[in-house]
């Protein structure tokens, strides 16, 4: 009967002339995750469209009276505060040379990314379907619905960008 031997691998074997083996090491940090360049202008990305999509926004005399609008501004807020937040985090981590691979750091960065990026989507698109619904179909926009579709465009861009943040956090929370 053919059977098959088990290759034998033994554990703690050094390698010729004393040493150590080498242990494992991280690859490279990829431009976008915490702490680099990258990260930073993703940041600062996110913070300035979120401010223009809020300052559009607010232009518009009406906006209050659509919930949807207040919707979005509301989350451009909290999308500036947060993104300005971590845009200082990084300056200081990339000032100092420190690193932001605590698991915990990480973990709170994965779930703000993660909420946000969710607010701000569904605010780019309630506030688009709102605006259609007023320049398409009821024809009673007048010369606010570029305002109302730009700041919409605004919000998706920085969605794009929090949604990118948020992947590179993502795969270095998996890749732990």
């Amino acid at each position: 009967m053919d059977t098959s031997h088990p290759a034998v691998h033994p554990l703690g074997v050094f390698v010729a002339g004393g040493e150590h083996p080498p242990r494992r090491l991280r690859t490279k940090a990829l431009q976008g995750m915490p702490g680099t360049y990258g990260g930073l202008a993703l940041r600062l990305g996110q913070f300035a469209f979120a401010v223009s999509a809020c300052a559009t926004m607010i232009c518009v005399k009406e906006f209050a009276t659509v919930t949807a609008f207040c919707y979005l501004v509301a989350s451009m807020v909290l999308q500036c505060a947060w993104s300005l937040t971590l845009a200082v985090i990084d300056v200081y981590a990339l000032s100092t040379r420190r690193s932001l691979q605590n698991s915990l750091l990480i973990s709170l960065f994965v779930v703000g990314d993660w909420v946000t990026s969710t607010l701000t989507f569904a605010a780019a698109c309630s506030s688009t379907g709102i605006a259609v619904l007023i320049d398409h179909d009821l024809r009673d926009c007048g010369n606010q619905c570029g305002k109302y579709e730009t700041s919409a465009a605004l919000t998706f861009l920085s969605w794009v960008l929090i949604s990118m943040s948020f992947l590179f956090t993502f795969w270095l929370l998996a890749t732990r």
